[in-house]
């Protein structure tokens, strides 16, 4: 009866995926994963965490419905994954889920009955009715095929009947996809853990403890040639920033493939810097320097660091920001910014790490935890069509065939602006063509491929 549920949910992930695209299907999908994991996992599902991973999965799973864009099928596996690890523990970092769900999804039925002691009666016995089970259906059947292929060479009237019975109405693929849908039902029903991983992450807290007794002679050593190379460092980012916001104020030179350059050579500096940056900081506040009084110095020079990276990051910015006002919104340019406010909320965080003497683990749960709420909050914007309608009505150039190029997300809208405003022959022959073959592609969908725009053409 426990396996009705899976059973149950095989069939409906065959009938949902068998020979489809991605729409409505997908969707359904995560509506049957929770209650699945629901009836199998009640009592994770008191917790506060689980029930907010659950709400995030299935505003993941309106998004693939509403927009189905790549980045909508992105965040709804990895929200899935997310929402798997954290059935499995409800305390351990998020990149554990991660690793729990991936695992869980993969292989959890193989960890589940390997790690089946003998010693477990109950389960030593329901293994003994699979196998008993699987005795009674699978040799008589066996016999039975061989027999009758025995007897078919013996009598014609026999071949002939056995001959004329018909059996292209079982579609073998669409079995073999029930099969792999129980699997993986199977596997997610009840999650598993990855150890030793789950178990450090849970033992391992956000702050640094002393490794050992101080040695005050050391870390002044080491006090000093920190101070010494983050001044430095302080003096050379200053005067980079000085010279970059003095040709950012007199540059007269507006053309595309300067801004361009500007802004990929600034994020390529930034990328370096930021990330040479951050291991210099953890590896001079990664022990004891963290509990030697005489440190103030350097955490002063620390701070100024990161604040001086912060205008490095702003200045970018401005750069991005100019491009974007001249040229238009491309997806290049928007995931700049993205990059950049996980680079200040980065530093931010590093700041934290040494203000408040916290580990590297810190670091990387904090950040992480940063990266999945952005991808998410970033799946419920349709992107296409802001990219479109600040192009059309706001930049002061922009390359139109980027704009057809761009997902069915703004086809709508391209049809409604063509229509109301004066484009050029050729610009309305490529939003037309755009428009009929999503119109096409619309009306082939079957139900499981259907997405919200279906409801717009009716």
């Amino acid at each position: 009866m426990k396996n009705i549920p899976l059973i149950i949910s095989a069939i409906l992930f065959s009938t949902l995926f068998y020979k489809q695209d991605t729409g409505l299907n997908l969707s359904i999908f995560s509506f049957i994963t929770i209650i699945i994991l629901i009836i199998y996992n009640k009592l994770a599902f008191k917790q506060k965490s689980t029930i907010v991973f659950s709400l995030i999965y299935l505003i993941t799973a309106i998004t693939v419905f509403v927009y189905n864009s790549n980045l909508s099928i992105i965040s709804n596996t990895v929200a899935f994954f997310t929402l798997i690890g954290n059935v499995c523990e409800q305390n351990s970092s998020i990149y554990i889920n991660w690793i729990n769900g991936l695992y869980s999804f993969i292989a959890g039925f193989f960890h589940r009955k390997l790690n089946v002691t003998n010693k477990d009666e109950k389960i030593s016995k329901q293994e003994l009715d699979y196998l008993h089970l699987a005795k009674i259906i699978g040799i008589p059947l066996i016999v039975i095929i061989v027999f009758i292929s025995l007897y078919k060479n013996g009598n014609p009237i026999f071949s002939n009947l056995i001959s004329k019975i018909d059996f292209s109405f079982i579609n073998l693929q669409w079995i073999l996809l029930s099969v792999l849908g129980y699997y993986l039902f199977s596997n997610i029903s009840k999650p598993v853990e990855v150890d030793p991983a789950t178990s450090y992450d849970l033992s391992t807290g956000n702050i640094l403890t002393k490794k050992r007794e101080l040695i005050i002679e050391n870390l002044k050593k080491e006090n000093q040639f920190g101070l010494i190379l983050i001044v430095l460092l302080n003096v050379l980012i200053a005067f980079f920033l000085i010279t970059d916001i003095t040709y950012l104020i007199s540059t007269t030179d507006f053309r595309a493939p300067t801004f361009s350059n500007q802004v990929h050579s600034g994020i390529n500096a930034l990328i370096a810097s930021i990330v040479i940056a951050i291991i210099i900081i953890l590896y001079f506040f990664r022990g004891n320097l963290n509990f030697y009084k005489a440190n103030k110095n350097l955490k002063t020079v620390t701070y100024t660091w990161i604040a001086l990276n912060i205008m490095l990051v702003i200045n970018i910015v401005i750069k991005d920001c100019q491009y974007i006002y001249y040229f238009g919104f491309t997806y290049k340019r928007i995931g700049v910014l993205i990059y950049l406010l996980l680079t200040i909320i980065g530093l931010f965080t590093t700041a934290i790490k040494v203000k408040h003497i916290k580990n590297f683990w810190y670091l990387f749960r904090i950040n992480t935890l940063t990266a999945f709420t952005i991808l998410m909050i970033s799946s419920t914007i349709n992107w296409d069509s802001y990219i479109t309608h600040y192009n059309l009505n706001y930049a002061k150039s922009m390359d139109f065939k980027y704009l057809i190029d761009l997902s069915n997300n703004n086809t709508f809208f391209l049809k409604n602006y063509a229509e109301k405003n004066d484009l050029s022959n050729e610009r309305k022959a490529d939003v037309e063509k755009k428009y009929q073959n999503y119109l096409s592609k619309l009306k082939d969908n079957k139900w499981q491929e259907v997405q919200y725009d279906n409801f717009k053409i009716q």
